[in-house]
């Protein structure tokens, strides 16, 4: 039996370490009455990111490796993304963990798998179009047995900026020892996840009054205010509406989150549901139920970012986030008795607002993950 287990989450930022604590272990069952050592070729592990778009909307490139769908049995190679869709745009050095493992009975042995995730790769992200998927694959063969292949899928958040950042030299003078390597790199893991905690909360405090008039050929409708644009992925964007100066009296107010996919570099779209204009953006929304607002001087609206969603992001298909604001006008006569009518002719418009999304502490995220931190294969 092979476990695997992350113990921080399975969540992490780009240009973390992820420590993985992988145990192998030869069952020892009570129900068997003899029982015998259990011999392992080798156990490899690699980290690596799949890449998938949906054919039908995008066209691709061709890919220059060849494609296999299942591992031969008689194949020693370790071949992490064998048998995936889509292609591996992103992996690690494989490493070794063991050669010639011998387990006796109800024995157990673990290894730890450290690796620093690519500070510039493309986070995770699971659209109707477009996926990026991290996995780390553990791969073991025993003697005489085909190759086995424990895949654990990971969540990757990227913070732009990091990359860039030179951690300052410690003020204490230290000696030099090689032998404390490891521990040097996890107090430099530790001293990134606090530099982006801190990064993040400098950019999503800042807050500065944003006022837009929202209007058409025949008049104002009002006033739209929001208090900051750049937000973490776990806040609630919240803005307010006045009609109270308005020309056009306002029936209904509805507001989303949304997000939109665009084409870059090389590749191009193909029959997409909805576009816009020529830029071929395809646009996914959350809406939230609509309010009515006539004879209302002031509306609001909040909108939870979970913390399941994706931080905007910029990759050959880019990703963002939007606000969008769908105003229904129409006109009514005043009379002394006010009832409700049937019908009323209505003209309905709707306006975006880009907003900035940013990852938050992966640990936090680590909380909503659909992932799980501990994974396991009988081989």
């Amino acid at each position: 039996e092979v476990l695997s287990s992350l113990g921080r989450g399975p969540v992490f930022l780009a240009g973390e370490v992820l420590e993985c604590v992988i145990t192998f272990t030869n069952p020892l069952s009570a129900s068997s009455t003899s029982a015998s050592s259990e011999m392992l070729a080798w156990a490899s592990a690699q980290i690596h990111c799949q890449f998938h778009a949906s054919e039908n909307r995008v066209a691709l490139p061709p890919s220059d490796g060849s494609k296999h769908d299942v591992q031969a049995e008689n194949e020693t190679v370790f071949v992490p993304n064998r048998g995936e869709r889509g292609q591996c745009i992103l992996s690690t050095p494989p490493k070794i963990l063991f050669c010639d493992l011998r387990l006796d009975p109800g024995e157990s042995k673990s290894y730890s798998y450290c690796e620093t995730l690519p500070i510039d790769g493309p986070p995770s992200f699971r659209g109707q179009s477009v996926k990026y998927v991290y996995k780390l694959t553990i791969g073991c063969q025993r003697v005489n047995s085909p190759i086995k292949l424990l895949r654990v899928p990971f969540r990757v958040l990227v913070l732009h900026g990091l990359k860039d950042y030179q951690f300052p030299q410690d003020e204490a003078v230290a000696p030099s020892n090689p032998f404390l390597e490891e521990e040097e790199s996890l107090k430099k893991d530790s001293r990134l996840a606090d530099l982006a905690t801190e990064l993040l909360m400098v950019a999503t405090s800042r807050r500065s009054l944003h006022l837009y008039n929202i209007s058409n050929t025949r008049g104002k409708v009002g006033t739209f205010c929001i208090f900051k644009t750049i937000y973490k992925i776990g806040e609630d964007v919240i803005g307010t509406f006045n009609f109270s100066e308005g020309d056009i009296p306002c029936l209904q107010v509805s507001a989303s989150r949304g997000v939109t996919v665009g084409r870059h570099g090389g590749f191009g779209w193909g029959r997409g549901r909805r576009h816009w204009g020529g830029a071929g953006l395809l646009w996914g929304f959350w809406w939230e139920p609509a309010e009515a607002c006539l004879h209302t001087a002031q509306s609001s609206f909040s909108l939870p970012i979970p913390l399941s969603s994706t931080p905007g992001f910029t990759t050959n298909i880019a990703s963002g986030y939007s606000v969008g604001i769908c105003v229904l006008r129409g006109s009514h006569s005043e009379s002394v008795t006010w009832t409700g009518v049937e019908q009323i002719e209505v003209d309905t418009f709707s306006w975006d607002l880009p907003i900035k999304v940013l990852p938050t502490n992966p640990i936090l995220a680590s909380y909503v993950s659909q992932f799980s931190s501990t994974n396991s294969i009988t081989i």
